[in-house]
């Protein structure tokens, strides 16, 4: 591969890197100065038949057009979203991914955000470090009520308490129960300043094993997030483009209805015209103050806004995110909120999983150079 020009993007792996420079002519498009890419990229544009991109930089249309000699374009991820895939089409481009080779992170991780984020253990790993357990005591993993009268429910599961009237605190806004209403346990998500003053009533955070977890997606990532929820005994449902009856796991065919039914919703999708926004108003709502939404997909599958307010408004309970929709940006008002687990895009980000996806980049190409059948292809 030796005279096959290749365009990388963007930093993506050292190993992939070190590769590419090894066995082809590499153009690192980083390197010049964002005003000084244009130019970069004319001249060297009659030399680059090849583009190695992810899911930070791919490829646009523009910068398909500023490159006539392109031939092949390999993604470092299994989405696609981020390559004008029509655009290929018509100007005769193969394109291919690393599909398969990062299902086991991302169904880790998936799992590890869910527990994670009910739990709250970056919260109480905060605790921890900021001195607070020694100085304060024991984290009081637990949701405030004012002004309340609580009994706790006899030989119920979970846990219930009645109120003869409670006012919970969700933020900046109060919602008061009326008379007899059954409060389910946990009532969770209070920022540290709710923690303070009188009425306290410690209500424990959930338990993960058995809860009702809807999966959005139920392909390769979705199902083998299913195999594992199985070991924590939860009841798994799901909402998929179409019905997969071998699978033995309930399906709904409207996501609202999924989230409803759910206590954890784990989104899993690729990123389409279809799935994008696809966790909106309605979703968040039918999850619930209780509900937790993970979110391994694609960042624009949810509505980012919406997801905003929902956590602030105290709508939803919770959410662990590892992608957003303008990445590298997250929307600030997430960043105060103990009620979230924010990760940098990390779902497939071990050593294994990375080595893999450069080998299976490296092989596509010499498949191309060698004019054989390319081993993954998109278009």
């Amino acid at each position: 591969m030796n005279s096959l020009g290749v365009l990388l993007t963007c930093p993506i792996d050292t190993y992939l890197e070190e590769e590419l420079s090894r066995r082809c002519k590499l153009f690192r498009l980083w390197e010049p100065s964002p005003e000084k890419r244009k130019d970069f990229l004319r001249a060297n544009a009659p030399e680059i038949r090849a583009l190695v991109g992810n899911t930070v930089v791919g490829a646009d249309a523009g910068m398909i057009d500023d490159l006539p000699a392109l031939e092949i374009i390999a993604t470092f991820s299994v989405g696609t979203d981020k390559i004008d895939l029509e655009k290929c089409r018509e100007k005769g481009i193969r394109v291919i991914n690393t599909p398969d080779c990062l299902t086991d992170d991302v169904a880790d991780l998936a799992v590890g955000l869910a527990i994670g984020t009910l739990r709250r253990l970056c919260a109480a790993d905060g605790f921890l470090r900021s001195g607070a357990w020694k100085s304060n005591g024991d984290y009081n993993l637990c949701s405030k009520f004012l002004n309340i009268i609580v009994a706790k429910g006899i030989q119920s599961s979970p846990p219930r308490w009645r109120s003869s009237e409670a006012v919970l605190k969700r933020g900046n806004e109060e919602h008061r129960e009326r008379e007899g209403r059954e409060i389910y346990a946990p009532l969770m998500w209070l920022r540290e300043s709710d923690r303070e003053g009188e009425g306290i009533c410690a209500l424990p955070l959930p338990l993960f094993s058995g809860k009702q977890v809807g999966i959005v997606g139920l392909g390769r990532i979705g199902s083998a997030i299913a195999n594992r929820l199985q070991a924590f005994g939860c009841q798994v449902s799901y909402h998929s483009r179409t019905e997969k009856p071998l699978s033995g796991y309930k399906y709904y065919s409207n996501i609202v209805d999924l989230a409803f039914s759910s206590d954890v919703l784990i989104v899993s999708c690729s990123l389409t015209d279809e799935t994008r926004y696809i966790i909106n108003r309605d979703v968040l709502d039918a999850l619930g103050q209780q509900g937790v939404l993970v979110n391994v997909g694609r960042g624009a599958n949810v509505d980012e806004r919406e997801l905003v307010l929902a956590l602030t408004e105290g709508r939803v309970g919770g959410a662990g995110l590892d992608v957003f929709e303008h990445e590298p940006d997250v929307p600030k008002q997430l960043l105060g909120l103990e009620n979230v687990v924010l990760l940098p895009h990390v779902g497939t980000s071990t050593s294994e999983t990375c080595k893999i996806m450069a080998d299976l980049v490296l092989a596509n190409l010499e498949a191309f150079v060698q004019n054989k059948p390319l081993l993954t292809p998109v278009v």
